[in-house]
């Protein structure tokens, strides 16, 4: 998109309310409740382009669902964007290239829970960072000490390199998964040296796991089409995209423990709770801090909006999953609610997260190593001075410092 078509475009929007609205992830944004009489709604993106607001839990999951509604052209040249591609445009439509590459059944033989050790390795990673937050002593901060290595850890395992090698592709997703309106450099510079690392993981004796089963590929002559660089984007895109949504959720859910009573009460106290609690948690959580984007292919009519071809739409999680008319009640944390787990958090349709089954049991047993170990835990400053991470994928609280 050329300069002069960018101010175009962002003076023609100019009117229209500015999305996304709140960066707190402790509060529903207060433009919500507001979308209920209007559940699409022509919005300003960050990008400056116009995009339609879709808020409503069943044109939510419509627009989720409809294949007339597609990922990967959002990438497309000349598109209108929510915000500049940070990745290569290839990469957006990442789960399918691994589908059309052949390479899902590995992925998901990876990701799968159930894998031998798997459970056991996160008990002992989740136990090993409380005992170093204890050793250390209060506060700590929650994020640095234990969401961010515990998550990565696990990617770093499933992928077959060195843990140790987490914190360095770890500072590439501060860029990675930036909401700006322009390009940015370093984006390009962290994908370039995190893929030269991952082809470089794919040549080391010493590599297991996934990146060691897509190394054994080059030479089947059926995977003779894969280059070094496309099975190294595999192993990018899955540490990325996987630490970035583990570590946000579980960074989140602990947000909820230490500023919701009745979180806390419905965890606390064992016995399964965590487990049988978790796509309530799911649903009322507010990690998703931009909306899923999607471009009409053809025009389709969204309830009462006729919705162009070439138009972009942006799905609001956070709005679908606290939809009274789905949700009765929906600021209220029950555990018990009968359809919790048609929240819409893993996304719908054919771009349903593969990594949902994973994704839960991380923080299922996270939850439960600091429950059970740090029943006191408890925020060591004001609410109010919590400062949150503006234009990203995901809410954050740049520090979580905590005390028990």
């Amino acid at each position: 998109m050329t300069a002069t078509t960018t101010a175009t475009s962002t003076t023609a929007t100019t009117g229209l309310p500015a999305f996304p609205f709140d960066w707190d992830g402790t509060r529903l944004p207060a433009e919500v409740a507001a979308l209920r009489a209007e559940p699409v709604r022509r919005v300003r993106t960050i990008a400056g382009a116009e995009a339609w607001l879709v808020s409503s839990y069943g044109l939510c999951r419509q627009v989720l669902e409809d294949p007339r509604f597609s990922l990967k052209d959002t990438s497309a040249p000349g598109a209108p964007r929510q915000y500049a591609l940070t990745i290569p445009p290839h990469v957006v439509n990442n789960m399918g290239n691994i589908t059309g590459a052949g390479l899902r059944k590995a992925v998901m033989k990876a990701i799968n829970p159930k894998a031998p050790g798997l459970e056991e390795w996160l008990r002992a990673r989740a136990g090993a960072l409380v005992d170093a937050m204890v050793a250390d002593g209060a506060p700590a901060e929650l994020r640095s000490a234990f969401t961010d290595p515990y998550s990565a850890g696990l990617h770093c395992r499933i992928l077959g390199i060195p843990e140790e090698d987490g914190p360095r592709l770890l500072r590439s997703l501060d860029v990675a998964f930036m909401n700006a309106p322009r390009e940015i450099e370093a984006a390009r510079l962290h994908w370039d040296r995190d893929i030269a690392y991952m082809v470089a993981r794919l040549d080391d004796p010493a590599t297991g796991g996934l990146m060691a089963e897509l190394a054994a590929l080059r030479d089947d002559p059926e995977y003779a089409h894969l280059t070094d660089e496309m099975l190294a984007t595999v192993g990018v895109t899955l540490f990325g995209a996987g630490v970035i949504s583990t570590a946000g959720f579980l960074t989140m859910a602990l947000v909820s423990v230490l500023t919701r009573g009745d979180v806390r009460e419905a965890l606390a106290g064992g016995g399964g709770r965590v487990e049988g609690a978790m796509d309530e948690l799911l649903r009322v959580n507010l990690s998703i801090g931009d909306g899923l984007p999607r471009l009409a292919l053809e025009d389709v009519r969204l309830g009462d909006t006729l919705v162009r071809a070439g138009e972009l739409v942006l799905v609001l999680v956070e709005a679908a999953n606290h939809d009274p008319e789905h949700f009765p009640e929906p600021h209220a944390f029950r555990p018990d609610r009968e359809n919790a787990a048609e929240h819409l958090s893993f996304g719908g349709g054919r771009h349903f997260c593969p990594a949902t089954a994973l994704g839960k049991r991380h923080a299922e047993i996270a939850l439960e190593t600091v429950l059970d170990r740090l029943p006191e835990l408890r925020l060591a400053v004001p609410v109010e001075q919590l400062v949150w991470r503006t234009n990203f994928m995901k809410r954050l609280p740049e520090r979580l410092p905590v005390a028990w």
